[in-house]
């Protein structure tokens, strides 16, 4: 049965969408439910149309005129979400100009290949939030939904709302060279120009707007603590997009420009590295998501070092990234809002679950950490009816692990199937 079932899976990107009128049922041996918080076990998911129909115990009645996908060994958690990506670029090197040197042909391969890693990894769905090259992440979203290609389901950003020379923009750069306008969609100075590109983003289909409050770690001659937007400014990007009925995440890592954020009314703030107290206590009052991407700073010590990086950026790094781990521990004592973000293209695309165990180290319990990239992730997207946890009517993103992530919660490394919106997914192995 397992070598019927796993040369299934693997010829997978061949088979054909499982059609209205038939069932699959999964066989799950346990399988968490992230709304309650138990344990479940030898269960029964029937998938159709790409939803889930039903969850119930095992028998053979449930399974009764299926096709039937034997996951009895494994346990079964929701698709996970990450919410914070960059899935169309590379990872970051010490080449500072690297997306310059990229045509949008390599990009769109560049993103296809990310896409299929990340979804391979269980994470059927992405917030993407911003791109250099303004747009290249809607093109890849379409594709994607069009079936042309594999991988998570994508919100995005579409380009950067950022000042002149800002944490959005690609600084550093030797004295001449000419930036293209493609890499600077949102460069925005004032309230009106903020206005001006926020309308210009979304009338190019993106999701959601990304806002560059403060200055950033990777973006050489920007300070993390330093704002660069007027809370008026991030303000208008807010009203904004409410006009058209989208949300606006906040890159804010300087405690000054995420206060600025929260008061401005973003839905969420990126980063929050060196958020003080009162930042969080506003997080708490205004009910704004923090996304802090805590394992980062690990892998940019690493690689930056041994790769020589920027000195600036690794300072930047060390200067950011204990205190980023402690305002996270004081965010879930305080009980804010927190999801599940990884900042995916600053580290290779695939090993966004190396996150998890991170978030456990730093204060939350392995459950807190799986509902932070499933049913808390699809609340950050105003998406809980449709995504987040494996019941009846939501969209048919399952993801089978090796071991129980509630007592190893590392184990989300180790994949063993995917299935989204009702349909297996090749692993490649």
């Amino acid at each position: 049965m397992k070598k019927a079932l796993t040369a299934w899976l693997f010829t997978a990107a061949i088979v054909a969408p499982v059609h209205a009128a038939d069932r699959t049922v999964v066989h799950a041996g346990h399988l968490l439910d992230v709304d309650s918080g138990r344990m479940l076990t030898d269960q029964a998911v029937t998938l159709a149309d790409g939803k889930v129909v039903a969850v119930q115990p095992w028998s053979a009645d449930a399974a009764k005129g299926a096709r039937v996908l034997d996951w009895s060994a494994w346990t079964v958690v929701p698709g996970l979400m990450d919410m914070h990506t960059h899935i169309s670029e590379e990872a970051e090197t010490a080449d500072i100009a690297a997306p310059l040197k990229i045509s949008p042909a390599q990009q769109a391969f560049i993103g296809a290949m990310n896409a299929r890693k990340t979804l391979q990894a269980g994470f059927t769905t992405v917030r993407d939030v911003g791109v250099y090259r303004g747009f290249a992440d809607i093109a890849l979203r379409d594709a994607i939904n069009a079936g042309e290609i594999p991988g998570p389901r994508m919100f995005v950003a579409g380009a950067y709302i950022t000042a002149p020379g800002g944490g959005g923009e690609i600084t550093g750069l030797p004295a001449g060279t000419v930036v293209p306008p493609a890499f600077r969609q949102g460069v925005s100075k004032g309230v009106d120009d903020v206005r001006k590109h926020v309308d210009f983003i979304l009338d190019h289909g993106a999701d959601q707007i990304k806002v560059i409050a403060t200055g950033a770690v990777l973006a050489n001659g920007t300070e993390p603590g330093k704002p660069e937007f007027t809370e008026a400014e991030i303000h208008a990007a807010v009203v904004e997009a409410a006009r058209r009925g989208k949300f606006v995440a906040a890159h804010a890592h300087g405690a000054e420009g995420i206060k600025r954020a929260i008061r401005a009314g973003v839905r969420s703030i990126e980063h929050g590295s060196l958020i003080d107290d009162e930042g969080i206590a506003l997080l708490k009052q205004h009910g704004t998501w923090l996304v802090a991407d805590i394992y980062d700073g690990d892998y940019i010590e690493e690689i930056g070092t041994r790769d020589h990086w920027s000195p600036e950026i690794l300072r930047k790094n060390k200067d950011t990234t204990l205190a980023q781990r402690e305002g996270f521990r004081k965010a879930v004592k305080t009980g804010v809002h927190l999801a599940f973000g990884t900042d995916a293209g600053v580290y290779p695309h695939g090993q966004n679950a190396r996150q998890f165990a991170y978030m456990v180290r730093y204060g939350m319990t392995p459950l807190q950490a799986i509902r932070s990239a499933t049913i808390d992730a699809a609340r950050l997207l105003g998406k809980q009816k449709e995504l987040g946890s494996i019941a009846p009517g939501k969209a048919a993103d399952l993801v089978a692990v090796g071991c129980d992530p509630l007592h190893d919660v590392d184990c989300l490394r180790q994949i063993r199937g995917v299935i989204k919106a009702g349909t297996p997914v090749s692993l490649d192995r």
